[in-house]
């Protein structure tokens, strides 16, 4: 199974990394799921050149900002639609602010992808879109852990005793 890590990255003060890395070793070790974690494999369409200057040309050269961030685009949307068996989100304060998030769960939702989304703001003041694109919507890690666990085991082919 393979599990895209879907989140704030530019506006978050980590750049996303440290729920993702948290969670990591629950998928991987326990599940053996692949994970892709678009913070970490963010960079991996760019030069070391663009990797350092790329922000920066988001306001200085627009065309050469909008080149770099197509190719980000690209390489995370074709991981979702082709290699991807369902997202995890966290849904926080920081994700409002971007744009990729709502793009790469609306995709999802149209690709027939699951979500499951991990928020600790009230459902109320989360958009009816995302909870329209949405499978299950969890408070915590915990809870998002248990629900996993329980689905492998529920995929898993039971062995017939005797």
């Amino acid at each position: 199974m393979n599990v895209y890590l879907a989140g704030a990255i530019e506006a978050a003060p980590d750049g996303g990394r440290e729920w993702r890395e948290n969670l990591r070793p629950f998928l991987e070790n326990e599940l053996h799921h692949q994970v892709h974690d678009p913070a970490h494999n963010e960079f991996n369409v760019l030069s070391a050149h663009e990797q350092k200057f790329f922000r920066e040309w988001k306001k200085t050269d627009l065309p050469r900002f909008k080149d770099v961030m197509h190719r980000i685009i690209k390489q995370d949307l074709k991981y979702i639609l082709f290699h991807t068996d369902y997202i995890i989100c966290k849904w926080d304060e920081y994700v409002m602010a971007g744009g990729g998030t709502q793009g790469e769960l609306t995709l999802a939702y149209l690709h027939n992808i699951p979500v499951y989304l991990v928020s600790e703001i009230p459902r109320e003041k989360i958009s009816s879109w995302i909870l329209g694109c949405v499978t299950e919507i969890f408070d915590s890690f915990d809870g998002l852990k248990m629900r996993l666990k329980a689905l492998e085991n529920a995929r898993k082919p039971k062995r017939s005793k005797g």
